[in-house]
C-alpha cells in the first residue's frame, strides 16, 4: 500500500467503494474518519474496528464540511489521505429527471468533493504531505445516453482535480482522479432506467480499483484508470468521439 500517514478521510463511506476504502485503510493501520449521510450504513461499516470513527455529515453543506474536518483533525490529528467517494447515480433521459435532481447529483458528485478538498487541502499544503484522492469515472470522459448528470458531475470532478493538482506542483501533496468503469457496487443499482450499456461492460472489482489507486500514487500518475477497458474507451472518446456515439446509440436503440 502506498498510505504511510496515520489519518485518512472517506467520504461516502456507509456503503461500496467507500465501505472497502475505510476498512482496508483501518486494516492496514490508519485511523479513518468515515463520512456519510447515512448513520445505519456507518454503522455497519465500522462494525466493531476501532480504529473506524463515523462522523455523519451532508458533503453538500461547505460549512458542516469544515466544522467536521476541524473535529477530525482536533480529536486523530492531520488528516494525509482523502479518499471522495460520495456520490449518486440516478439514471434516465435528461428530459425525464427535474432541475433538483440533476442539481443534487452535481452537489453531491462534485459539489462533495469541492467542499472537502477546500476544507482539507490547505493543511496538507502547509505540512507539505498528503494524499488527495477523487472519484470520477470513465463517466467523465465519455457523455452516455442515460448518463447526462452524473456524466456532467465526473466531467466536473476530473477538470477540478486536473487543476488543483497542476496548480498545487511540487507541494508536496499526490494527487489523483481515479476513473475506473463500472464497478460491482450498490451504485449501480441506482440505474433504474437500466441503460443497455452497462449490460455490455462487465463491472470490475472495488479492490481492483483501490489497487490501481496505489499504483497511480507510487508511480505518480493523476489520471488513474483501473484497467485496460478504461483506458481505451478514454482514448476512442477523445480520438473517435463519432464512432462512440454512433456505438452508444446502436446499444441503446434511440
Amino acid at each position: 500500500m502506498a498510505f504511510h500517514g496515520k489519518v485518512a478521510l472517506v467520504t461516502g463511506a456507509a456503503s461500496g467503494m467507500g465501505r472497502l476504502a475505510a476498512r482496508r485503510l483501518a486494516a492496514g493501520g490508519a485511523q479513518v474518519a468515515a463520512l456519510d449521510v447515512n448513520e445505519a450504513g456507518l454503522r455497519e461499516t465500522r462494525g466493531s474496528d476501532e480504529k473506524i470513527r463515523c462522523w455523519p455529515v451532508d458533503v453538500t453543506d461547505a460549512r458542516a464540511v469544515a466544522d467536521v474536518v476541524r473535529r477530525i483533525e482536533s480529536e486523530l490529528g492531520p488528516i494525509d489521505r482523502v479518499l471522495n467517494a460520495a456520490a449518486i447515480m440516478p439514471t434516465d433521459r435528461l428530459l425525464d429527471q427535474d432541475a433538483e435532481l440533476v442539481n443534487r447529483i452535481m452537489a453531491i458528485n462534485y459539489g462533495g468533493t469541492v467542499n472537502v478538498t477546500y476544507a482539507v487541502l490547505p493543511g496538507m499544503i502547509a505540512r507539505g504531505r498528503g494524499d488527495l484522492v477523487n472519484f470520477a469515472s470513465v463517466a467523465g470522459w465519455l457523455p452516455t445516453l442515460h448518463f447526462g448528470a452524473y456524466n456532467a458531475s465526473k466531467f466536473a470532478v476530473v477538470a477540478f482535480t486536473e487543476e488543483r493538482a497542476h496548480e498545487n506542483r511540487g507541494r508536496g501533496v499526490r494527487f489523483a482522479c481515479v476513473c475506473p468503469p463500472p464497478v460491482a457496487t450498490p451504485l449501480l443499482d441506482q440505474a433504474k432506467s437500466q441503460p443497455k450499456i452497462l449490460a455490455t461492460v462487465p463491472p470490475i472489482r472495488p479492490e481492483a480499483v483501490l489497487d490501481a489507486i496505489e499504483r497511480g500514487l507510487d508511480g505518480g500518475k493523476l489520471m488513474v484508470f483501473p484497467d485496460r477497458n478504461a483506458a481505451i474507451t478514454v482514448w476512442l472518446r477523445r480520438h473517435l468521439p463519432g464512432l462512440t456515439w454512433w456505438n452508444v446509440h446502436r446499444v441503446e436503440g434511440f
